[in-house]
């Protein structure tokens, strides 16, 4: 892989999770970052990246807001590349609308037309999701294979009040159209739930899930997902950039599992541990189904395991002192 030695890129929503671990390992290859955070002066969004080597050097922060018109354009100024993964990500949303779609498009669109702007900037790569590729209410059994050509349905899913899912096959949606009116080159990594160790000393919504599992939840969900490390996420997002054969979307999931499989990884690992030994309904269990690796592993992924995952999960959730053992 080349490095990044005299080239600029932008990320947008640096301080997020899979964001602040993007910028440190742009940052080891050699990258000057701009980086755009929501509010440069809080230091619970910017210290995590103010101390990462090579920050001193080559990071600089901006200020910058989705629904701000233009506001992106200082950050996109003089870049190779830009990363877009500023995007809202929680389940309790009282206005779904202002809260989740209109950031994730508006800001898409935001974001993108400050890129179009720019001449240097050769490729952007979109932080989207599994969530914009697998809700299309086909039935995920064991031996389905969502791949890359699947799309969400955002009406099966406003149906289903998924708003989450909504904001993100909508974003992408209008990513796409952009790129294909501009002739612009883009990239789209589609992550599934994103779990390994923390950057930032904020609690993030997929840390939050594996926490409530430890920290004696009664019941565990009846949901499957999938699972990967944000370490390959963010690897994937500077192959998405580097490799010029790179196109399209790119799943990434490493297993799909039910969230009994995950606990009794937890409780192999971590005996001691007070786990809920029961399902939060007594439906029967949510099936798995297969996510397609064929595409991530052309650009030279190679997957974390998800015992490793949820091991550094826990180990970083304990140094971060959200829980002690």
């Amino acid at each position: 892989m080349s490095s990044g030695e005299g080239k600029t890129v932008c990320v947008t929503g640096a301080s997020g999770y899979i964001a602040s671990w993007l910028v440190k390992f742009l940052l080891q290859r050699g990258y000057t970052v701009k980086a755009s955070v929501r509010d440069p002066d809080d230091p619970r969004k910017t210290e995590h990246l103010r101390a990462l080597d090579g920050a001193a050097e080559r990071l600089k922060l901006f200020k910058a807001n989705l629904l701000v018109e233009g506001s992106f354009d200082s950050a996109v100024e003089g870049c190779d590349g830009v990363f877009h993964t500023a995007s809202p990500f929680y389940h309790d949303v009282n206005d779904p609308q202002a809260e989740l779609i209109d950031p994730a498009v508006k800001g898409t669109l935001n974001v993108l037309n400050s890129c179009a702007k720019v001449p240097s900037v050769k490729r952007v790569v979109l932080t989207s999701s599994i969530a914009a590729v697998a809700y299309n209410g086909k039935p995920r059994t064991p031996e389905v294979v969502v791949d890359e050509t699947w799309v969400s349905d955002p009406d099966f899913c406003r149906a289903s009040k998924l708003w989450y899912v909504v904001s993100k096959t909508m974003a992408e949606e209008a990513a796409w159209q952009f790129a294909k009116d501009k002739g612009m080159d883009l990239v789209a990594i589609n992550p599934s739930m994103v779990i390994g160790p923390l950057l930032q000393p904020t609690l993030n919504t997929s840390a939050a899930a594996v926490l409530s599992l430890i920290k004696g939840a009664q019941s565990f969900p009846n949901t499957t997902f999938g699972w990967i490390n944000v370490k390959d996420v963010a690897d994937a997002h500077i192959r998405a950039f580097e490799v010029p054969s790179a196109n399209g979307r790119y799943c990434l999931v490493e297993s799909v599992s039910h969230y009994s499989d995950v606990v009794n990884i937890l409780r192999e690992l971590y005996p001691d541990f007070q786990l809920p030994d029961k399902c939060g309904d007594d439906k029967p269990y949510v099936p798995t189904y297969q996510v397609s690796k064929e595409k991530a592993k052309s650009l030279g992924i190679e997957f974390i395991s998800l015992k490793v995952s949820l091991k550094e999960t826990v180990e970083s959730l304990k140094e971060k002192g959200f829980i002690s053992f």
